[in-house]
């Protein structure tokens, strides 16, 4: 929104804009009324098993204020997510990103997939990364002194929504942080009532030792998020080095690494997953597509039923990466993958 002050107070509510519902999103009537409707429902935990999202998933959508992620949150009936940094951070008044992801997150995907970018994408992304390095530095300045308490109010404000933030996804604990904003990023998600924060495991011992003996200062959990590099034993040097440091294990991505018995992945550190992303991937010998949930070779629905059987406590998380047919959108996709989730645990 272009006047930050006039949003915030929209958005936490001075009780007249509130009670009257005079916010609108995507064309619905945003306020007080929409929020207390969720008041004392279960949402998407279903049948002991907590469906949730991450955020990332509306990359695509227009507005990427936290105010519209929250919205698309409760129009696909989740009530738990991991908050990527963005919504959090402007909310709290960090400086603008100059660099739009809607178009920059395919190439990242691309490359990490090893596929080859052609010159034109490859010069795309060059130019991304050469502003986001001016940009980083300037949010490793804000972060020295960003305000805390926004990030009190913003889960506070979620919360009476019904909707409870499980993991933070800030741009704020990789290798070319300094210590003072991995520090603030581990304090914003204890804020937003995170338990914990999660990253791309950066595959460096070092760094993984140092993320761990800060996040048992700070009292919060660390998991560490992969692709097809991926295998029974990526994680276990961060699991030794503390016990703050976790999984964020990605099931589908696990499934087109080539590992066999994912199931069995599952099992055997349950008690160190924090959280787990689910999508459909097809196996490495069937081309490890991302499909439409149910098209895969991803056994989604088994997985869900080990977590309800066993009582597992941590969430499984839709990351919605399939490509969104024509006439649709990433909210009403999401919307299908918790229908199968309900079906899967029915």
């Amino acid at each position: 929104m272009n006047d930050y002050n006039s949003s915030r107070r929209q958005f936490l509510g001075a009780g007249a804009a509130l009670l009257t519902g005079t916010l609108m999103a995507n064309g619905k009537l945003w306020g007080m009324p929409a929020i207390i409707d969720n008041f004392g429902k279960s949402g998407s935990l279903i049948k002991g098993v907590q469906i949730g999202v991450i955020t990332y998933s509306f990359r695509e959508m227009p507005d990427q204020s936290a105010e519209a992620t929250l919205q698309y949150v409760r129009d696909c009936g989740i009530s738990a997510i991991e908050l990527m940094g963005g919504p959090a951070e402007s909310f709290a008044g960090a400086p603008k990103n100059p660099v739009d992801f809607r178009t920059v997150f395919p190439l990242m995907r691309k490359r990490n997939e090893k596929q080859t970018l052609t010159p034109e994408e490859q010069q795309q992304l060059d130019e991304a990364e050469t502003k986001m390095k001016a940009y980083r530095a300037e949010m490793a300045q804000w972060r020295a002194t960003a305000p805390i308490s926004k990030f009190e109010e913003l889960g506070k404000t979620y919360k009476k929504a019904g909707v409870s933030i499980y993991a933070f996804k800030p741009d704020a604990f990789g290798m070319q942080n300094t210590d003072t904003e991995i520090e603030y990023g581990m304090r914003a998600a204890k804020a937003l009532g995170a338990t914990q924060v999660t990253l791309e495991h950066p595959s460096n011992d070092a760094h993984t030792l140092k993320l761990g003996k800060m996040a048992e200062k700070v009292g919060i959990k660390v998991g560490y998020h992969g692709h097809e590099q991926q295998t029974y034993t990526f994680w276990d040097t961060a699991l030794a080095q503390s016990p703050a440091n976790a999984l964020n294990l990605d099931f589908g991505h696990f499934v087109a690494a080539g590992n066999p018995a994912p199931l069995e992945m599952v099992k055997k550190y349950h008690e160190r997953i924090v959280s787990m992303h689910i999508k459909d991937r097809q196996t490495k010998a069937n081309g490890r597509g991302n499909l439409p949930w149910g098209q895969g070779d991803t056994p989604i629905a088994d997985a869900l039923k080990l977590i309800r059987d066993n009582k597992y406590n941590f969430p499984a998380t839709i990351e919605l990466e399939y490509q969104i047919p024509k006439g649709s959108n990433s909210v009403e996709e999401v919307k299908k993958c918790l229908e199968f989730c309900k079906q899967a645990l029915a």
